[in-house]
């Protein structure tokens, strides 16, 4: 195999995986981004007088 052939392929290899990474990177920032505005959203939503008070009837 010819070494010129042999470094563009592994040239291009690297380049995928670098690619490859900040792709996952990025997908992986949307996602802790997606998860903080749902914990911020659950807790906007909670009635703060939930579970104070407890009515019985006999």
């Amino acid at each position: 195999m010819d070494i010129a052939a042999m470094s563009t392929a592994l040239s291009q290899a690297s380049l995928s995986q670098a690619v490859g990474i900040k792709v996952l990177n990025m997908a992986k920032g949307q996602a802790e981004q997606q998860s903080q505005q749902f914990v911020q959203m659950m807790n906007a939503s909670l009635d703060p007088n939930l579970g104070k008070h407890l009515d019985l009837r006999v």
